[in-house]
């Protein structure tokens, strides 16, 4: 199983709708099952993750920031790791907010 504990990852691709650009920095944590992350940079002024990885090392959380433009925002994730030839980790993520028009995506952030 992956672990994630002090990994620092960047956005490499996201959709429109998203928030996080290539700005953004997530510094990962991971104590058994349970995953913790803080995010910043772009658009948002400070992010939360918390969730938990599966047996098969995905990882299934909810995610929460202020952006730039005074709003909370929230949703939920299921990301899919891959590990690259280089060792590092890519997250391949589907997103939905859970908050403001509930739409969602697809991004990947990428192990820097």
């Amino acid at each position: 199983m992956i672990n994630y504990n002090g990994r620092r990852f960047r956005t490499a691709v996201n959709t429109e709708n998203g928030e996080v650009n290539n700005e953004t920095i997530f510094n990962y944590y991971q104590q058994n099952g349970e995953v913790w992350a803080d995010y910043a940079g772009g658009s948002v002024i400070r992010g939360s993750i918390i969730g938990k990885v599966t047996e098969e090392g995905a990882i299934d959380m909810v995610y929460h920031h202020l952006s730039e433009t005074g709003e909370l925002r929230a949703g939920k994730c299921h990301s899919v790791p891959e590990v690259m030839n280089n060792g590092k980790i890519r997250l391949h993520e589907t997103w939905q907010w859970t908050s403001g028009d509930a739409s969602s995506g697809q991004s990947i952030i990428e192990e820097v």
